[in-house]
């Protein structure tokens, strides 16, 4: 097929704002599925973790045809802890599809992928989706999608952008403002008008260039490289190298198999040439942003490195009392291969080994990216031991120490503002702008260390009473600011091990709010939950009611607890203290301190007091 007769677009969108389900209206729509076959709904998203949460996690690529066309549409994260992810993708396609919500507008996510477009020259086309919503209001988001286009500095053309109103959930789009339609024909042929064929490339008898823009690995065929083709043809069994993006050669293979996109699903082909999207089997060093070339080729295709890691954490092997009896995986070394082969599959994901065995420092780009790796080793049966996550500093030009920065974008009621922008300057956070959003809601705009936003989230839904919505995305470096407060108050302590006794969980609701039910194993060191106070508290959950066999006319009170409502893994994650660990199962997730004996704890605590 010529390369004029193709077209390679990314589709971006916040979380939530319909991407997915958009997708799966273009299969439908181009015949990706025959009459009556079965389909899950949101086909792109092939994960559990993925269909859970409903945001994509890992970047996809699905072809289809539309009056004789070949369109490779690319499904991008929309959450910026997967940013590495949609930096990637955009270097081979020729446009990008903005959705954005009839309601809410463009958000911080849609920003900074938007602003990483614009820079590659990509011309995008807008999609206002779900303009069935009771509040949709399409003009104010059609001038707030242009204010953030001329803010970023988009050129003449890119500023001409077709729109197009659409709701994803009935399967309709249209070319003028509607609150109805029938179907997505207008959004297709808007494709095909308005992205260009791909360019810049070389002919079928060129030798062959790719650059790895994507890596992933399968259990059968091993590391697969995925690309668009620049120059050249690709066979099965055809001779290639590696080069790295400095030039130097990094390996020589065998192609073993050639894959391209059909629908949401990959199939072999027996050749590909440029302007295809594929993915490569064969080869076992090879990593994004390599180029994959003839062996003839001596220069490397331009390309950016990936961006480094911003949080780590200590992940290391299970040493509570309970440990073993949940999980099936517990040995350092089965951890261990497991890390590495996450990082062999995700580059924005770095391992390290602790000096001393059984723990590897895990260091990626944010809370939930680092969340989402702990979640699924969890349904795999593993049994690990999580720290406090910590920000990675680096030193300027200068020697002088800078640390990464974070762009908060707040959407909350008016009355909840105050408290608000009093918690998050008292965590050194600076506010950018505040405006109006309507329905009684205010925008705010901050720059946050990101240090500060560790553990943040808990706090701030309680203070907005759950109300308010909160977005962020990388900002760049700035400054080290000093230090910043961390939590606030203390943890009860369990001082025994059994079985968790109601009428003791009673008694201890006067000291502070509890994280386990009657009935919870418990050990020594574990945390059950917080303390009204700002010390820690060793208590005891097992201590059972008094018993004796005089009655009396009186009757026992009845115990009721208020009800606990279980910590999501992040939650943990940023809870914790430096001195605390999480203790991640199949089946529970615990907080503990990492000392467990008290006298050790004590001890640690001189010593670190020492050593200030």
């Amino acid at each position: 097929m010529p390369a004029q007769e193709r077209r390679n677009i990314a589709i971006i969108a916040h979380v939530d704002h319909g991407k997915t389900t958009m997708v799966d209206k273009l299969f439908q729509a181009s015949g990706v599925f025959r009459e009556g076959q079965e389909v899950e709904d949101r086909a792109m998203d092939s994960g559990d973790l993925e269909r859970e949460r409903g945001i994509t996690i890992s970047a996809k690529v699905a072809s289809f045809e539309w009056k004789g066309v070949r369109i490779n549409l690319v499904d991008t994260p929309g959450h910026a802890d997967f940013g590495g992810e949609v930096e990637r993708i955009l270097s081979m396609v020729d446009g990008v599809l903005l959705l954005v919500d009839a309601a809410e507008g463009a958000m911080p996510q849609t920003k900074f992928v938007t602003m990483k477009a614009l820079a590659l020259g990509l011309r995008p086309v807008v999609v206002i989706n779900k303009m069935d919503r009771k509040d949709a209001r399409a003009d104010y988001v059609h001038e707030a999608v242009f204010d953030l286009f001329a803010n970023l500095e988009a050129s003449d053309e890119q500023l001409d952008f077709p729109v197009l109103y659409a709701s994803a959930r009935e399967g309709w789009a249209s070319a003028t403002e509607a609150t109805s339609g029938e179907n997505m024909d207008a959004l297709l042929d808007a494709i095909i008008e308005h992205v260009p064929a791909p360019v810049d490339l070389g002919n079928t008898d060129a030798p062959f260039e790719l650059l790895a823009t994507g890596i992933e690995s399968d259990p059968f065929l091993g590391r697969l490289l995925s690309g668009r083709i620049k120059a050249g043809t690709i066979k099965p069994n055809m001779q290639i190298k590696v080069l790295t993006r400095n030039g130097k050669e990094r390996e020589r293979g065998r192609v073993t198999k050639v894959l391209a996109f059909r629908g949401p699903l990959r199939e072999a082909v027996d050749s590909a040439e440029p302007g295809d999207i594929v993915a490569i089997a064969g080869l076992k060093n090879a990593t994004v942003s390599d180029t994959l070339c003839d062996v003839s080729i001596t220069e490397a295709l331009d390309s950016k490195p990936v961006d480094p890691p911003t949080l780590a954490i200590t992940m290391m092997v299970n040493d509570s009392p309970l440990a073993g009896r949940e999980g099936s995986k517990v040995q350092s070394r089965v951890i261990r291969e497991r890390l590495l082969r996450e990082a062999e599959g995700n580059v924005a994901i770095k391992i390290t080994e602790v000096p001393g065995g059984d723990a590897y420092e895990v260091a990626g780009r944010g809370e939930l990216q680092l969340g989402i790796l702990i979640e699924t080793m969890r349904r795999e049966g593993f049994e690990v031991s999580i720290s406090r996550p910590r920000v990675l500093m680096r030193e300027d030009e200068n020697g002088k120490k800078i640390e990464p920065a974070e762009e908060v974008q707040i959407d909350v009621d008016e009355e909840y503002s105050g408290v608000v922008i009093d918690k998050l300057t008292q965590r050194k956070a600076e506010l950018m702008g505040m405006v109006p959003s309507g329905a009684g809601k205010t925008r705010l705009t901050f720059i946050c260390p990101a240090r500060s936003l560790i553990g943040y989230q808990g706090e701030f839904m309680t203070d907005t009473r759950g109300t308010g919505i909160m977005s962020r995305i990388f900002h760049g470096w700035v400054p080290y600011v000093g230090e910043i407060g961390g939590r606030h108050h203390g943890v009860l302590i369990a001082n025994s091990d059994g079985e968790a006794v109601a009428y003791a969980l009673w008694n201890l609701e006067d000291r502070g709010s509890l994280f386990i039910t009657p009935g919870t194993k418990v050990y020594r060191g574990m945390i059950i939950g917080a303390n009204s106070r700002p010390d820690d508290l060793e208590v005891n959950p097992l201590k059972g009611k008094q018993l004796t066999n005089i009655r009396t006319t009186s009757r026992d009170e009845a115990v009721k607890l208020t009800t606990v409502q279980p910590m999501a893994l992040e939650q943990a994650i940023s809870y914790i203290g430096d001195d605390e660990l999480v203790e991640i199962t199949p089946q529970n997730i615990r907080l503990r301190k990492r000392y467990l004996d008290p006298n050790e704890r004590k001890r640690n605590r001189s010593a670190a007091a020492a050593a200030q």
